[in-house]
C-alpha cells in the first residue's frame, strides 16, 4: 500500500493514535479544496511531533513534511494505529 492510501484510510478530524511505543493526538484534515491532506501529531508524552502535508498533483503526489525528514513522516504514519 502506498504512503498516500495509508494516509487516506486514516479518519479525518482529530483522534488518539499509537506509533514507536507512544501514544499520539493526531489531526488529519483536507486542504485546497481536496488537492490535498495535512497531517499533524504530538506524542502525549510531549517528546515528539509530526507535521505534513500531501499534495495530490496531476504529476503525482508530492509529500511536504514539516522541518523534518520525510523518512522520520513516512515511518510514522507506516506505524500509526488508530486507537478506539
Amino acid at each position: 500500500m502506498s504512503f498516500a492510501q495509508k494516509l487516506a484510510q486514516l479518519p479525518l478530524g482529530t483522534f488518539r493514535g499509537q506509533a514507536h511505543g507512544k501514544d499520539w493526538i493526531v489531526t488529519h484534515a483536507h486542504v485546497a479544496n481536496g488537492k490535498g491532506e495535512k497531517l499533524v501529531a504530538e506524542a502525549l508524552d510531549g517528546s515528539d511531533y509530526i507535521s505534513l502535508n500531501l499534495y495530490h498533483l496531476a504529476a503525482g503526489d508530492l509529500l511536504k513534511p514539516c522541518e523534518m525528514t520525510e523518512a522520520k513522516v513516512r515511518a510514522f504514519v507506516d506505524d500509526l494505529t488508530v486507537r478506539g
